[in-house]
């Protein structure tokens, strides 16, 4: 029992709870996908940290892009609406990876996104991910940012339409198809992702998600990542003030170093520079992991994959490649298509067709 007049907030975990640990449902195929996020929107600041609506437009520039996000009148799209794409990503990975057709129309139940994404089932949980859609279909985003080795300046929605399809008398949605962009769908096809944490969907506070997809995107396997308090800022796309912000930041750090909440990596701030690093022990031990992630394919690779091992998934390959490169800590290639192509012939070679 705590003694009287003691703050029990500092022992509560920032996480929320896990909501549902065992389905009672039938599990469908891909409902065990893992959570992947596309890298475009995990670097640049697409999505409003605010919890209230947000009907300001923002506009972004760094290293020669540009990023300008407006609002409908619901407000911009949040972080926590971001839920929606990486539940719809993870299930188109999933199903490149097993080698499926896929398309830009998704049809799934919305009882498996707010299952997966750890959300609330009751009626509020439904009408949460109603306003999700909404915001996500109607924040507007003007870029310049290249998914899927294509630069062009393209005026979207993150997701094209939303079909309620069949809903119950109580108003909650049964099954929802979702088309996404085509700026979302190059992404994916081109595998410009990243595999998330599914402890993501449990942290709290909207800052705390885009800091751990910051650190996914810059860290990786890295032994540091470090980023200054005014160009986290601008790259979190946060409207509050400097010295609030330094708050902010402070504070998710002090929390993490009270519980170790935050999923894959660790924080530390000091001096106005936030650094980041895995939680993990580095297989080499010598403070320095080679970020196999970062390692990018174009399509002529892929296409040059397919020839080397016919009937095999080349997405799927290349998960075995790079974890076969991160577990012989082979040198980061300077040819990746090449390296690549070279190795799924001797894999073709000792495993024949699938």
């Amino acid at each position: 029992m705590c003694p009287v007049g003691e703050d029990t907030n500092h022992q509560r975990s920032p996480l929320l709870p896990v909501r549902h640990t065992v389905p009672d449902f039938f599990v469908c195929d891909l409902f065990d996908a893992a959570p992947k996020g596309d890298m475009a929107s995990m670097e640049h600041p697409i999505f409003s940290l605010s919890t209230k609506p947000d009907r300001r437009a923002r506009r972004y520039e760094h290293n020669g892009h540009f990023l300008q996000v407006s609002p409908s009148d619901l407000g911009l799209a949040t972080v926590h609406d971001r839920d929606v794409l990486i539940f719809c990503i993870s299930q188109v990975m999933a199903a490149l990876n097993e080698g499926r057709a896929v398309s830009k129309v998704l049809r799934f139940k919305a009882y498996d996104l707010l299952i997966s994404t750890n959300r609330g089932i009751d009626g509020r949980g439904y009408e949460q991910l109603r306003a999700a859609f909404k915001r996500l279909q109607g924040t507007q985003i003007e870029t310049n940012i290249i998914t899927g080795g294509i630069e062009m300046i393209d005026i979207f929605s993150l997701v094209d339409r939303v079909r309620i399809v069949r809903e119950t008398r109580e108003g909650r949605m049964l099954d929802v198809e979702v088309t996404l962009s085509d700026w979302v769908f190059n992404a994916i096809h081109s595998n410009e992702v990243l595999t998330l944490h599914r402890d993501y969907f449990r942290l709290r506070k909207p800052l705390e998600r885009r800091i751990y997809e910051l650190a996914r995107k810059h860290c990786g396997r890295q032994g540091e990542w470090r980023i200054s308090l005014d160009l986290l800022q601008k790259k979190c796309g946060s409207n509050s003030t400097l010295r609030e912000f330094r708050r902010l930041v402070g504070e998710i750090v002090e929390q993490d170093q009270a519980h170790g909440h935050m999923p894959d990596y660790a924080l530390s701030f000091t001096d106005d520079v936030l650094t980041v690093w895995p939680r993990r022990a580095l297989p080499d031990g010598s403070g320095e992991a080679i970020a196999y992630d970062r390692v990018r394919l174009t399509q002529d690779g892929y296409e040059a994959a397919r020839k080397a091992a016919p009937g095999w998934d080349v997405y799927g390959l290349e998960g075995q490649w790079k974890a076969w490169m991160q577990k012989t800590q082979k040198p980061l290639p300077r040819a990746p298509d090449a390296a690549f192509a070279k190795w799924c012939a001797r894999y073709f070679q000792n495993h024949g067709r699938p």
